[in-house]
């Protein structure tokens, strides 16, 4: 009988929910694994989760995850295999308003849509070479780069304040300051930047139920509020231990995938420890610090003939947008993401005046119009189980540490957006390092079964 890469008769245990961990359970299990999935929260998703409670009308938000690029080919390929749809969202795509003394001054989204362009001319000639480079995060060329920040790269080009203002105000793009992020980082997305950024998408009902209709496909059910604490490896076998909710206790497989943020990764014990390469990736790797608010009114006042639906800004409430344009009702939701800096200036206009003092900073978009019927603030930086929002690599990172982000450890394996090389920080990069992962699993056990020249089977 020929050989044939199939899982059949192999176990394996993936620790974490969210659409890395789910994604890359559907596609073990579709080869035949057995496969359980144990997630530290009392949810799915992880970072992708929308918001219903306290809503009017029965409107909701997403707190984490929002928007799918059109070119996002993953993860658009998998809502349409889970019969999920997706809604066309933010036509137009984002304008830029600049804080200025009396009210921002607005710039329009055909003209804001420049602004990649705009970047990517003035750091045309470190994108010519990271493009020689082949984009690769090793050697001079890349570490010179990681060397520097955005802010000492806008010092040596003697940038205006315009082009200042607006990569301060891409904060929440980057969920860094130009201060604090690695010149490599805005290089390489210079290098890879869609055009089509004049349109998004999100999944109806909600971006959840993409992690919702994942775990629906699993055997077994997710094993929530089970936390890993360590992993060890012994005679073709991975030793798993959790703390659940009945205390400590121990599952064994054929192979482990880590589908956690490098901030919980770097919590774990390993035996045998990681290589100290890996070990220091993780140790190393940051996370930007990111608040959404969401707000709800009871008239939708940003709305209007001609205007936007969505804006960067260097204002810290951070970029805004229209949270829930593919709903019905009279009410809307703006979604609010602080990044970086904008992230603390937001918890504290919070805490000082309430949702209020946000909307006063609302107030040149029509917000003094309308009635604020609901609020919701979530702070990643705070969530301790991932204390971010997503990786950053800031000016400093060791370049060649990223792809030990990614690197096997033997039979214990690693997924989630901080390991994706296109789409890190995206759904996409989550969706993606799931499918990758159950490739190299299927190839490391495969491999291990398969049988020995000559020997029939």
């Amino acid at each position: 009988m020929g050989y044939s890469p199939t899982l059949r008769g192999t176990s394996v245990i993936v620790a974490g929910a969210g659409l890395a961990g789910l994604t890359a359970a559907r596609e073990l299990q579709r080869r035949g694994a057995r496969v359980t999935v144990v997630e530290a929260r009392d949810r799915l998703g992880g970072r992708v989760w929308t918001r219903r409670e306290g809503f009017a009308e029965g409107q909701h938000a997403e707190a984490g995850g929002d928007m799918i690029d059109p070119d996002q080919e993953a993860i658009r390929r998998l809502a349409k295999d889970l019969g999920l749809t997706l809604s066309p969202i933010l036509r137009g795509g984002f304008a830029f308003a600049r804080q200025a003394a009396r009210a921002p001054v607005v710039t329009r989204a055909s003209e804001a849509g420049g602004l990649w362009a705009e970047l990517a001319q003035a750091a045309e000639p470190w994108v010519r070479t990271h493009r020689l480079n082949e984009r690769r995060w090793d050697g001079p060329i890349a570490r010179q780069l990681a060397e520097q920040s955005v802010a000492d790269w806008l010092d040596s080009i003697g940038a205006n304040r315009q082009l200042r203002a607006r990569l301060n105000g891409m904060r929440g793009f980057f969920l860094a300051d130009p201060e604090h992020l690695s010149l490599l980082a805005l290089v390489d997305q210079l290098s890879t930047e869609s055009s089509a950024l004049d349109h998004f998408y999100r999944i109806e009902g909600g971006n959840d139920r993409l992690a919702t209709a994942l775990a629906g496909t699993l055997h077994q059910p997710v094993q929530l509020k089970t936390m890993v604490r360590a992993v060890a490896a012994h005679r073709g076998k991975v030793r798993v231990t959790l703390r659940g909710r009945d205390g400590q206790s121990h599952m064994i497989a054929d192979a482990v995938v880590l589908a956690l943020p490098a901030t919980m990764v770097r919590r774990l014990a390993f035996t045998p420890p990681l290589p100290p390469p890996q070990h220091q990736a993780f140790q190393d790797l940051q996370y930007g610090s990111a608040t959404k608010t969401l707000l709800q009114f009871d008239r939708r006042f940003w709305r209007r003939a001609g205007n936007p639906l969505a804006y960067g800004t260097d204002l810290p409430i951070g970029a805004i947008w229209d949270g829930n344009e593919e709903q019905r009702g009279r009410s809307g939701i703006l979604a609010l993401l602080a990044g970086g800096s904008a992230s603390r200036d937001t918890k504290q206009l919070l805490t000082q005046g309430g949702a209020e003092a946000v909307v006063r900073w609302l107030k040149w978009l029509g917000a003094t119009k309308a009635l604020l019927r609901a609020s919701c603030r979530i702070s990643w930086e705070d969530d301790p189980l991932v204390r971010g929002g997503y990786a950053v690599f800031q000016a400093g990172y060791d370049p060649e540490q990223r792809a030990w982000l990614s690197r096997p450890h033997g039979r214990i394996l690693f997924a989630g957006e901080h390991t994706s090389l296109r789409w890190q920080g995206y759904m996409n990069g989550a969706v993606e390092s799931g499918l990758r992962v159950a490739e190299e699993v299927t190839v490391l056990l495969a491999k291990a079964h398969r049988p020995s020249p000559g020997v029939a089977r």
